[in-house]
């Protein structure tokens, strides 16, 4: 992934596709970001990047009744991992993806894979192809974005993990600005098709499998399963404009089709043919 999606729903949408039993979005959270996020964290948002806040699926048991029951909670966290043991949060932008070979194995991701792991929701996400023929005027092969969308268009719902990293120079347990709430996204080897474009995808669940990801009571060896390869032909993907390059352009206009006539040096993705000659 390129570390960007489209994270378009409303948070009451959210609420009932998710099925969620408890909406902790409203919340106080502790945000990396020193300018207030725009848009505002919690709204519909078509170019969501690093550092940023965004909503997230998890289940939780309450901390005040540990051996009570679990709830499906949405909250808005930051992304962009941070372990519990880190020292600071300097290492949080390198830390957006988790590859799914090594998640179970990694210090960095394994006590998350056990034990707190959620779903990112979101309309789809953006990979940039360099095309095999046509150049920048540097020498450097052109970057196409594509968006990437279930086809069925549904709700895309990457796997994610999660952690609390509490900083040691604020206040008590209770102090919103102790806790940084983060997550990232576990990728995967792009499906035929959409290697075409970018040889990485976001890990992709179904609904029949958010319950089994979300249980805290599913360790790592039952969380493994859930990590398969998915049947290809779930997604479909499209050129767009060169708008979404800038972290600051938002909106749904972002996601609209770049025309046939418009590409140049695209590798087409459903047939593998190069549409457009180099300019």
């Amino acid at each position: 992934m390129c570390g960007r999606y489209a994270a378009s729903a409303s948070l009451d949408g959210l609420v009932e596709e998710f099925e969620v039993d408890v909406d902790r979005s409203a919340e106080p959270t502790r945000s990396r970001l020193k300018t207030p996020q725009q848009p505002a964290a919690g709204t519909p948002d078509f170019n969501m990047a690093p550092t940023k806040q965004a909503p997230v699926i998890l289940t939780r048991r309450g901390r005040d009744d540990p051996e009570g029951p679990a709830t499906r909670q949405l909250r808005l966290l930051t992304w962009g991992l941070v372990p519990s043991w880190s020292r600071d949060t300097t290492g949080a932008v390198r830390l957006i993806n988790a590859r799914v070979e090594t998640l179970a194995r990694k210090p960095t991701f394994a006590p998350a894979f056990a034990a707190r792991r959620c779903l990112v929701p979101a309309q789809g996400w953006y990979e940039w192809q360099s095309s095999p023929v046509a150049l920048n005027p540097n020498g450097t092969p052109r970057r196409q974005p594509f968006f990437l969308t279930r086809v069925d268009g549904a709700s895309t719902a990457f796997a994610g993990l999660y952690e609390f990293w509490r900083d040691p120079a604020t206040g008590g347990a209770d102090d919103p600005a102790t806790w940084l709430v983060t997550f990232t996204i576990i990728t995967t080897p792009a499906e035929p098709g959409l290697d075409r474009i970018h040889d990485r995808q976001p890990l992709v669940l179904d609904p029949t499998e958010w319950a089994a990801w979300l249980d805290p009571q599913h360790g790592a060896d039952e969380a493994v399963g859930l990590l398969r390869p998915h049947p290809p032909g779930r997604f479909t993907a499209y050129p767009i404009g060169a708008a979404v390059g800038s972290s600051r352009a938002n909106g749904p206009g972002l996601l609209l089709p770049l025309p046939r006539s418009e590409w140049i040096g695209v590798l087409d993705p459903a047939t593998g043919e190069v549409v457009g000659g180099p300019e």
